[in-house]
């Protein structure tokens, strides 16, 4: 093994025995001690852990978002998507939003994709090492509503700060009343500048009022996720419509 070879396996192994957490004593007395065979042969293990340890994490953090069904980005049809102010699909699908804690808001009828586009940018965002959670809007407000009965808001808002990313799907399917729509709204403050919020809705912005029974506050609700958002108007035919029909002639369903 030349010298420059030798050098590129020594600092893999130093930075894979950093990323087990080993101290620097352990990681510099087994270098001088080691052969390039040995030292070989302990990276190989320590890649393998590593890969282990990533896999895992993965499971783990796809467990804990919430998904409701796995979906892809692969089998999406971006095609019928408006966007807005220059976006497109290539920045949408780099989670550069995420990054930058930006929103999301994804408008359009029912059947169109925006759960699946949701869901499925959650997921790569969770196999990105980020932590996603993904509710429907009204299990989102019952879940707040439960922790502040039982005292236990404070928890449930420090479990959600954790997150680079929370997924609120189907906004405006059910009007809350006064106090859950002050709890989401304070998930919403929360949020601000912090981490990425996508919204799946079928209302428009000047009927959020009636959802969130509050005019002023639907107003300061809308305020902070435009300030650093993104729309994304969804048409096209109803891809519940489509598979219904693909169903019928014994093809696959795809998501909503």
């Amino acid at each position: 093994m030349n010298r420059n070879d030798y050098s590129t396996l020594l600092a893999e192994y130093r930075d894979c025995a950093r990323k087990m957490m080993f101290s620097t004593t352990t990681i510099d007395a087994f270098a001088e001690a080691a052969t390039p065979k040995q030292l070989t042969s302990v990276l190989e293990i320590l890649r393998i852990e590593l890969d282990t340890r990533s896999e895992n994490k993965k499971v783990r953090m796809l467990r804990k978002a919430g998904f409701p069904t796995p979906k892809s980005l692969d089998d999406f049809d971006f095609s019928n998507l408006q966007y807005k102010d220059g976006y497109n699909t290539e920045e949408l699908c780099s989670l550069s939003f995420v990054e930058h804690a930006e929103n999301l808001v994804f408008f359009g009828p029912c059947g169109r994709g925006k759960s699946h586009l949701a869901t499925a940018l959650g997921i790569a965002a969770c196999n990105k090492g980020m932590e996603v959670r993904f509710f429907t809007a009204s299990d989102l407000v019952y879940s707040l509503s439960k922790a502040h009965k039982e005292g236990a808001l404070d928890k449930l808002y420090a479990s959600l700060e954790k997150a680079s990313m929370i997924v609120i799907d189907e906004f405006g399917y059910i009007p809350f009343d006064v106090e859950g729509a002050r709890l989401l709204y304070q998930v919403i403050s929360k949020s601000y500048e912090v981490r990425s919020l996508v919204f799946t809705s079928n209302i428009e912005f000047s009927h959020w009022g009636s959802i969130l029974a509050d005019d002023s506050l639907a107003a300061a609700v809308i305020e902070r996720i435009v300030h650093h958002g993104r729309l994304v108007i969804f048409g096209g035919a109803s891809r519940r419509m489509e598979n219904a029909l693909m169903m019928g002639k014994g093809g696959n369903a795809q998501g909503r």
